[in-house]
């Protein structure tokens, strides 16, 4: 969701009822309003449950996501930090190509390319910028 949705995070998921556990941990590492993208994807990993559950608690509790991993959001008012990549290997550029749906990288594709290339998620979605390709479906629910 955009910063205009702030404080309305909720209404996406009408009826959802709030997972205590996931929201015990959510305020408890969140920092004020807001938690990071990499301490959403921790309480994930520590709770057994896939990011998204983390993220729906999150909207439900009205905490936005902040500091994408992939540098896309959240990084006050630069807002991202991605920038294109000076050069992408022929591997690297048909790795992403391959991992594409409907013309678009996803998230999680974009962290397992990451891992498979030895690469930082920031630097693989710099790539991403260079070749004009845009990341969605985010693992969390913010894109």
């Amino acid at each position: 969701m955009t910063h205009e949705d702030a404080g309305h995070y909720a209404e996406k998921h009408k009826g959802a009822v709030v997972d205590e556990k996931i929201a015990a941990r959510v305020r408890e590492k969140a920092s004020g309003d807001s938690l990071s993208c990499g301490a959403a994807h921790v309480i994930a990993g520590e709770l057994g449950v896939v990011p998204a559950e983390v993220g729906k608690t999150m909207d439900l509790l009205e905490i936005r996501i902040e500091k994408c991993q992939l540098g896309l959001f959240g990084y006050g008012e630069k807002k991202r930090i991605v920038t294109p990549a000076k050069a992408v290997t022929p591997a690297l550029e048909k790795a992403i190509r391959g991992g594409l749906v409907a013309g678009r990288l996803p998230c999680k594709a974009a962290w397992d390319l990451a891992d498979r290339f030895s690469m930082k998620k920031l630097d693989l979605a710099n790539a991403c910028e260079k070749l004009g390709i845009k990341i969605n479906s985010c693992q969390i629910g913010s894109f």
